[in-house]
């Protein structure tokens, strides 16, 4: 990925399902190297990761909810002893807050809030120009808000967080197909719980801009976020926050490769300043 937003190459392999970690990370470390390849190793001067959490210490360990597999994996620092390269990990929805910061929807936007409505659910916070962290770089777990109070259990033990409501895995659990073929209620009902979710971060944090991206999102396309876009409305009556809008994400597809690039390129910025 060039500075600029360029995608000079790119690979795909699917997650082994129900792998141990050392499997998964034979998978990972393959596609690294076959990416490097593809993009002129000696023209990477950095490798930026967007990965599933929750985490500790900015990817020195990860525990992502969706890979059972990885449990404290040390996925940093042997990225980093694979590739050489300075490494930068960060939350995938945070990523793609970086992303469309910097080049996509949010570009020149202080404070928003960028979510991924995918296999899982995620958010990065930007307020004042600036990534939110939190304490172990956890901050923007907008999945974990909870929206339905007596509703499904969630894979992080509470009930009715929006994940567990809204997500890819829950829509296939609930309907018993893939979320690609949720019939219209289903639709409009995981874009009301998001927008749900999004109204109280919104008022928590003076929002009002959501831009929203991952399969589920943009795969259901208009009926989702016309749903949201009400619910939003309905529950968001503080001044500050009545014209709160949510929109698509700009990057599509590229999404992730460009929300990574840009943790990547973030942590070489940051390590340069004095």
């Amino acid at each position: 990925m060039s500075c600029d937003g360029e995608v000079r190459g790119s690979a795909l392999v699917p997650t082994p399902k129900a792998a141990d970690a050392e499997t998964l990370w034979s998978a990972l470390a393959a596609l690294v190297l076959e990416v490097l390849d593809l993009a002129r190793a000696g023209d990477v001067v950095a490798c930026g990761v967007g990965c599933g959490g929750p985490m500790r210490d900015h990817g020195d360990a990860i525990s992502p909810l969706n890979i059972p597999g990885w449990r404290d994996f040390t996925l940093r620092s042997r990225l980093q002893a694979l590739t050489g390269l300075p490494t930068f990990v960060d939350n995938d929805a945070k990523a793609l807050a970086l992303g469309e910061g910097r080049y996509g929807r949010a570009a020149r936007v202080d404070d928003y809030l960028a979510m991924v409505v995918s296999t899982g659910i995620g958010g990065g916070l930007v307020v004042g120009g600036r990534l939110l962290d939190g304490r172990l770089g956890n901050a923007g777990h907008v999945g974990h808000v909870i929206v339905e109070p007596d509703g499904r259990t969630c894979a992080c033990g509470a009930r009715g967080c929006l994940e567990a409501e809204a997500s890819g895995t829950a829509i296939e659990a609930i309907t018993g197909r893939p979320p690609a073929e949720a019939p219209p209620d289903v639709v409009e009902r995981t874009g009301m719980l998001v927008g749900r979710a999004v109204a109280s971060v919104a008022a928590l944090l003076d929002l009002d801009l959501v831009v929203v991206a991952g399969s589920v999102a943009l795969g259901y396309g208009a009926p989702f976020f016309a749903a949201a876009q009400r619910e939003l409305s309905a529950r968001a009556r503080l001044s500050f926050v009545a014209d709160a809008k949510i929109v698509p994400g700009r990057l599509g597809a590229d999404g992730p490769l460009l929300g990574a690039a840009a943790v990547g390129f973030s942590g070489m910025e940051r390590a340069e300043r004095p």
